[in-house]
Parts: C-alpha cells; structure tokens; sequence
C-alpha cells in the first residue's frame, strides 16, 4: 500500500461510495435479512447470488465484502471516478494480466460500511482471510473485529474534550470517539496501521491526530478526558509473532502496562474504557492479581470478567486467528511451546474482559467481579452510571439515608420440591435492565427492602424496627444491612434518594 496515494484518492473514493450507496441500511434493504445473516457468517455464495441484480451496488458488494475477482470493467464502472490504475497504483486494488481481453481484479484491502453510533462511517483495514483464506502478516491491520466492537458497544459516550485511542488499529475506537468528543489522538506501534487509519479518517472526512509509536510514548505529558484501548493483550510468550494481538511482554504483561498507567494519561474525573486479559494462577485470585497493578490512591476501578478460557482452547483459538491450520507442523510445534510456556508458569484459565478506571482524588477501590450472563444493555452508560453511586456512597453514610428500588428491581422466590410439599430454597433480587445483576437475600433483606421509601424512614430507624420485631441484636443487624445496601447501590438496584 502506498500511503500518500491511497490519501489522494479518497474524496473520488468517498464520491463513489456515496453515489452507489455503500452503506449498512441500503445493504440491508438490497440483500434482505436472511443473506445479509449469511454475509455476517461469512457464506458467500447466497451474497453472490443475491447481488446478480443490484448493479453497481453488487459489485461493490462482491469486490469488498467477498474479496471476489470481479471484471476490471464492472469495477471501474463502480468507482468512478477513480480509474483501475488509480487504485492499483494506491494499493486498493491488485491484479494481472491487464491486457487480456477480460482481465480481473480484486481488493487489495477490506473497505466496509459500519454504523458506530451516528450513522454509517467506512473502515478500511487489511483482509482477514475469513472468505478468500490468507495467512497474517506481521504487521497485518485487524478489521472491525468481535472484540472491537464489544469495546465500542461498551464505551462510555458522554460529551467529552479529548480521548486518546491507544493500538488504534484499523481506527474503529477513533471513529466512534468522533461521535462524542471535541478532538481525537490515535496511536499504534504499527506504521501500517496509522497508514491505513489515516485513509479512514481521510474517506470519512473526519480530523484525528494520528502518532506513531509504542503505547504511551507518543502521548507523553499530555493528558486526556478518555482513554480507549483495544491493546494487544493475548496472553503468552514474549515475542511479537502479529503486532495487533501480541505485545512482547510477558503472559499478561500488556493488560497489567495498561491498568497500571492509564490514569497517569488521564485528566481529573476522567476515563479510561480498555479491553483486557488476565492470567489465571493456581491457588491465586484473579481480583488479587490485578488489584496489585493498580496504585493505592487515585483510582476508581471496575473490572468486569465476561469469559475464562482454558489454555487449550485458548491457544487453538488464537492460533486460528492468526490464519494457523492446528493439523500443521509448524502450528503444531508452536501450540506445544504456548501451551509449555503457560503451564510452566501455573496458568490454569485465562480471562478477558472489561476495565473502567476513573482518575480521583480518593482512596483506590477496585470492584472485580464476573458477568458471564447475557444482557443487551451497553456498559457504557452503566459505567458512567456505577462511578457515579460509588462517588456518592464515599461521600455519605447509608444509615443516615433513604433509599428507593430501581422500578426495574424484582423480589423472586425459588421453590424446590421437598418431603412437604413446595420447599424455598432461595431469595433475590434481580435488576431488570443493564447488566441484569442478581443478589441473594433472607428474608430480613427482603422486608428492609420492601420498606424503602423516598418519604419514609432513613435506615438505621428500620434497623431499629426490624431488629425489635425479629428479636434481633441491632448493631449486628445494622452492619449486615450496610454491606447489603451498599452491594445493592453499586450495582444499581437500590438507587439513594437525593433531593
């Protein structure tokens, strides 16, 4: 790819994808549901089949969708104003035999229409060998990926000044950032991928400054309202095999770097949203492990744990990534020597998920916890959401407050059947939207909740009822209720009354 020529053709390029309408909406409505699912799963043939009618559309479709060898002059067509020569020459095309009576060319590159949030943008980065198989390279830019767009979808998007994208790679966080803040710096180690990130920046329109460099050097004294990284973070040996995914360091050196330096980066109050993975040490807590990347003062830290591989599934699932056939020798030998490493170092489950950090001026509190359960709601907004009730409990005592349910908070009750019939065997609550926590509760727990009102009594004068009425001793009462209710306001199902 040539950088300075594929910039250059970007207002004809744009010109062309706007006059066929390459976009998410009009290629939904063109393929219809069902073979814009197949797209999705990367089946070609209905895609190929329902593309026959829709002109230059189709084309486009087929030539950057597919990575089909489609005829120079149906390509033209497509993209003019750009010429064949234009684009091969700026390294969005490729072919041979240009001078045969039918000659055909391909992409060169992935080009694909997404929507981040405020409508659609186009992203281009290297091809990911998902239809036409093609091993990776080592400075091989990733696509909108899985992971990316769980990053993207988890973002927080209040109004801010300034994030810094970090390992920006193909720029989808820097796009989605133009959404929400007054100006964009994006990084990345790979000089390719600021390449490529610029003419996606270039083709959308769309001013991001862009540094090349290994992650935070670029950025050095300067401060930012958001951090967002998608970082290299697999978990191995340290050796850099595809700078997208591997970091050089060490297991999971490249989330610990990350969690323990991003607030240095970030301005008062501010963010930082990353993508993350952490060993799993026999006899160990994860939560311990990254409590000890993280300063004692001056952080606000959510950590949430969406999946945990074992390390056989977690190497043959990179390995496929990297385009690796597992049956190969030379795969094979490499799996052993990963497999090796981790095992060497005790490394049971590796597992991977979501970091918010925000930067204060308090004790650091770190909250780490699972969430394997389905959910549709985005982490964003819930982020936002969770610093802002933890801000609130730092500052005031639960025990001189009131409290009411979220309205989306339900009391359940399971029974089992037993010797006599119908038997309880649990109480909890369970938050019916965001990320859908659930706490088990007795049934004290559940008649304080029952009695929150905004215009009632403040806790510790329902402590006091409570403990009378069930013979209980208030003091032990009252500490129990004051690590429910602050459970419960962390994660949102019990919400203070403040005004």
């Amino acid at each position: 790819m040539r950088s300075e020529t594929l910039l250059s053709i970007t207002p004809a390029l744009r010109e062309a994808l706007l006059r066929n309408r390459f976009d998410t909406g009009t290629m939904l409505e063109a393929l219809g549901p069902e073979v814009h699912a197949a797209l999705g799963r990367s089946e070609p043939v209905p895609v190929r089949r329902a593309t026959r009618e829709l002109g230059d559309l189709g084309v486009l479709i087929r030539l950057f969708l597919l990575a089909d060898d489609c005829p120079a002059g149906d390509v033209a067509a497509a993209l003019t104003p750009l010429t064949i020569a234009q684009c091969v020459d700026a390294g969005l095309l490729e072919g041979e035999n240009f001078d045969s009576e039918n000659p055909l060319v391909r992409a060169a590159v992935d080009l694909r229409p997404i929507d981040v949030g405020d409508g659609d943008r186009w992203v281009i980065s290297d091809l990911d060998g998902g239809i036409r198989p093609k091993k990776a390279t080592a400075d091989h830019v990733l696509g909108v990926g899985h992971a990316s767009l769980s990053l993207l979808q988890a973002t927080p998007t209040a109004k801010v000044g300034s994030v810094l994208d970090l390992g920006t790679g193909c720029g989808i966080q820097a796009l989605h950032a133009n959404t929400y803040a007054d100006s964009v710096t994006a990084t990345d180690i790979n000089q390719r991928a600021v390449d490529l990130t610029a003419a996606t920046m270039a083709l959308n329109g769309l001013d991001v400054e862009l540094l090349q460099g290994s992650w935070f050097e670029p950025v050095e004294g300067r401060t930012f309202d958001q951090v967002v990284a998608n970082p290299p973070f697999v978990v191995g040996e340290a050796r850099v095999h595809h700078t997208y995914r591997d970091s050089g360091l060490d297991l999971d050196g490249a989330s610990e770097l990350m969690i323990s330096r991003s607030i240095d980066y970030l301005n008062p109050g501010g963010m930082a949203a990353l993508l993350a993975s952490w060993v799993h040490i026999e006899g160990q807590d994860w939560r311990s492990r990254i409590a000890s990347w993280l300063p004692a003062h001056g952080v606000d830290a959510w950590v949430v744990q969406r999946d945990v591989a074992d390390p056989a599934l977690y190497v043959g699932t990179w390995l496929k990534d990297g385009g690796q056939d597992p049956r190969d020798p030379e795969s094979a030998s490499r799996a052993n020597a990963w497999l090796d490493h981790l095992e060497e170092a005790d490394v049971e489950g590796v597992g991977f998920g979501f970091v918010f950090l925000r930067r204060t001026d308090s004790p650091t509190d770190l909250m780490a916890e699972d969430l394997m359960h389905g959910f549709s709601d985005p982490l964003g907004a819930e982020a936002l959401a969770y610093f802002d009730r933890l801000a609130w409990l730092r500052e005031h005592d639960v025990l001189e407050e009131r409290f009411v349910l979220d309205p989306d908070t339900a009391l359940e009750r399971v029974y089992l059947p037993g010797d006599e019939g119908w038997q309880q065997v649990v109480t909890r609550v369970h938050r019916g939207n965001g990320p859908h926590w659930q706490h088990e509760i007795d049934e004290l727990g559940a008649a304080l909740l029952a009695g929150l009102r905004a215009d009632g009594l403040v806790v510790d004068e329902l402590v006091e009822l409570l403990a009378a009425a069930n013979g209980e001793d208030p003091d032990q009462l009252r500490e129990a209720v004051v690590t429910l209710l602050v459970s419960l306001v962390r994660h949102g199902l019990v919400l203070p009354v403040t005004n």
